[in-house]
């Protein structure tokens, strides 16, 4: 990840082009993904506070030297924590273990809260519920928030199939990643509103990524041609906060805009058509300036 000069130009984000939501005090905390973090946890820490984020959503580090470093620069520069935890093996059996043990470990650094990739499409129902039902126990006995993220290869791959596990399970909260669905069933999801609508009643974080038809990240959300999509997206948010908003609770969102190649790049070159970096401030900007007029 590359962090070129940073020129904060969010006052042209005003409500002539996105609009606004009422304030009345309500809270949103924002979280920078260090997906593609290239530089060493003190000096990625210091960025990120510096760009105005309130914490951190990354995978726990595997080695104890990156963790000490990760620890002592949020310490540092007083960033909170948002983890990733998911499951792994060949066989169910496996990836229920390595699961719980994630989680375990998770729970553990006690975070903000944890964020699931959770269980696989080709599970069966009963698997991928035992999966959601073993963290929700595990968030009663520690505490510890748990959500589980809409995402391609997990249970919750697809709108209707979600909508499906929100009706089997009331203990399943979100971490609304809208960008998947969009991809996944080509389309802005016009057709399926109460699947959408489940979505947006259960989501408990949000990632901060604009999808659109044939992939799940745009090249640019700064880029005209991709104005409707945004807006499309600001809308399912804006609902989000809207609830948040009206229970006077404080909402988690992280701007999760991928490194190359997840960021679409130029063919022979490889060189990415946008800064990573540049898009997730931009999008924090715009948040600020939709919610926080």
């Amino acid at each position: 990840m590359k962090f070129p000069t940073l020129i904060f130009c969010f006052c042209l984000l005003g409500e002539a082009v996105y609009g606004q939501l009422p304030s009345n005090g309500s809270k949103i905390d924002f979280f920078c993904t260090n997906w593609g973090m290239d530089v060493p946890w003190d000096e990625f820490c210091r960025r990120v506070k510096a760009a105005g984020f309130d914490g951190v959503e990354t995978w726990l580090p595997s080695s104890d030297a990156e963790l000490k470093a990760m620890d002592a620069a949020l310490q540092q520069h007083g960033l909170d924590l948002i983890l990733l935890s998911a499951g792994s093996g060949n066989t169910f059996e496996a990836y229920l273990e390595q699961f719980v043990n994630n989680l375990k470990r998770a729970i553990a650094r006690k975070p903000r809260l944890i964020n699931c990739h959770t269980g696989k499409d080709h599970f069966t129902v009963e698997q991928n519920s035992a999966l959601i039902t073993a963290a929700a126990a595990l968030a009663r006995e520690s505490g510890v928030k748990i959500v589980h993220e809409t995402h391609r290869g997990r249970f919750s791959f697809a709108a209707h199939v979600t909508r499906d596990y929100l009706e089997r399970l009331p203990e399943l909260s979100l971490t609304l990643d809208i960008s998947h669905w969009c991809n996944v069933h080509e389309s802005m999801l016009a057709d399926q509103p109460e699947a959408v609508a489940a979505a947006l009643s259960r989501t408990g974080h949000i990632h901060v990524r604009v999808g659109h038809q044939q992939g799940p990240q745009v090249n640019d959300p700064r880029a005209p041609e991709w104005e409707g999509v945004l807006q499309q997206h600001l809308r399912w948010w804006d609902e989000v906060v809207e609830r948040y908003r009206k229970a006077d609770e404080t909402l988690t969102m992280t701007t999760e805009f991928g490194p190359p190649a997840y960021l679409p790049v130029l063919p022979y070159t490889k060189q990415p058509v946008a800064s990573q970096w540049d898009i997730n401030v931009y999008m924090l900007g715009l948040l600020k300036s939709r919610y926080y007029p």
